[in-house]
């Protein structure tokens, strides 16, 4: 079956773990009874060594229980043998979206970071009383300043930050804090 995806295989759970770090991308498709070390086990090997991959599952042994446990370690898929060779491709063109989500997630994150970064510890301050929904006049008595520095600094704020509004503001606040 070849529709444009690269493949490696590995003939353990064990061959896989000396091979693949966990800083490499991609989609594993994992049987869940493997010589060795099994699929679960492995997801758990996975976790415990910080690799984020996501997982499809594959069995013909497969119960409720099973099932629950794989997509708890955050399997993006659990298949029943046997399955259509089609359903196998939508579920890699699924985790192929999740990655690419996952990607676009982390290049917004630095970016926000890189612009809080550039505030001053000042503006730091009033960003984080800002999004704690406190007003201009709250901040400047917490802070011991005057109503229009804050005025001020919300204004270098959001302008650092690339926010329009205060929803946005919030929003950069939330993804900078996952």
């Amino acid at each position: 079956m070849s529709v444009g995806f690269t493949s490696c295989c590995f003939d353990s759970a064990h061959h896989f773990l000396q091979t693949i770090g966990p800083d490499n991308t991609g989609c594993l498709l994992l049987d869940i009874r493997m010589p060795g070390m099994s699929g679960l086990e492995l997801q758990d090997k996975m976790s415990e060594l910080g690799y984020s991959m996501p997982i499809i599952f594959i069995t013909g042994h497969g119960d409720v229980p099973m099932a629950v446990k794989a997509m708890k370690g955050g399997a993006i898929e659990f298949l029943q043998k046997p399955f259509k060779e089609q359903d196998l491709l939508n579920c890699i063109e699924k985790t192929v979206n999740v990655l690419e989500s996952r990607f676009e997630g982390e290049k917004l994150k630095r970016n926000y970071q890189k612009s809080y970064d550039s505030l001053t510890p000042r503006e730091q301050s009033v960003m984080e009383m800002i999004v704690d929904g406190h007003a201009n006049k709250v901040i400047a008595i917490d802070l011991g300043i005057s109503q229009r520095t804050v005025e001020i600094h919300r204004s270098r704020v959001m302008k650092k930050m690339g926010a329009r509004a205060l929803a946005e503001l919030v929003q950069m606040a939330v993804i900078l804090k996952s």
